[in-house]
């Protein structure tokens, strides 16, 4: 297994492994599969993404496949550039139960400490407990929870907020 922050030449695997996760993990994330999948130049768009400065994504790799990614996004404004969040964190089905998000999330918050950072902040779907658990044994705690925060197809899902103090 193998940590590193993802490049534009990155961009194709970043975006399968994001459309598996949306196919599987639909209620974890903002955007919908088929959002995902009707997007113009997605690859062009990632390859973009992948090169902010505010953002570090990092891919958890097994030989040459991408297995799991997770992005930090730093904030920009003066009176919150202490903050980051974490976002897109997703490990595939196959290789869950193995300790590679929990791998990842340790690399995220060494990075974040490493710009010095005060706070890093995240949501996770209130069913999600694997997730909320792995949070939490991070030392994530819960600050609050948004009813409904997500709706699709008359389904919603509430969201709990977090945060780690470094």
């Amino acid at each position: 297994m193998n940590i590193r922050l993802l490049t534009a030449s990155d961009a194709e695997s970043y975006w399968e492994l994001r459309v598996q996760a949306l196919k599987q993990s639909p209620e974890a994330f903002l955007m919908t599969y088929e959002e995902e999948l009707h997007q113009e130049n997605p690859i062009n768009k990632y390859a973009q993404t992948l090169q902010s400065e505010s953002r570090y994504t990092y891919g958890v790799f097994n030989g040459e496949e991408l297995i799991g990614v997770g992005t930090l996004q730093v904030e920009k404004p003066l009176k919150i550039r202490h903050k980051a969040n974490i976002l897109a964190m997703y490990v595939s089905q196959n290789h869950r139960g193995s300790s590679i998000g929990k791998t990842l999330m340790r690399h995220l918050i060494e990075k974040a400490k490493s710009l010095e950072l005060e706070q890093l902040h995240l949501t996770v779907v209130s069913n999600n407990h694997t997730a909320e658990k792995l949070y939490s044994s991070l030392g994530f705690c819960r600050y609050g929870l948004e009813e409904k925060a997500l709706k699709l197809n008359e389904q919603y899902w509430d969201e709990e907020h977090m945060v780690l103090f470094l």
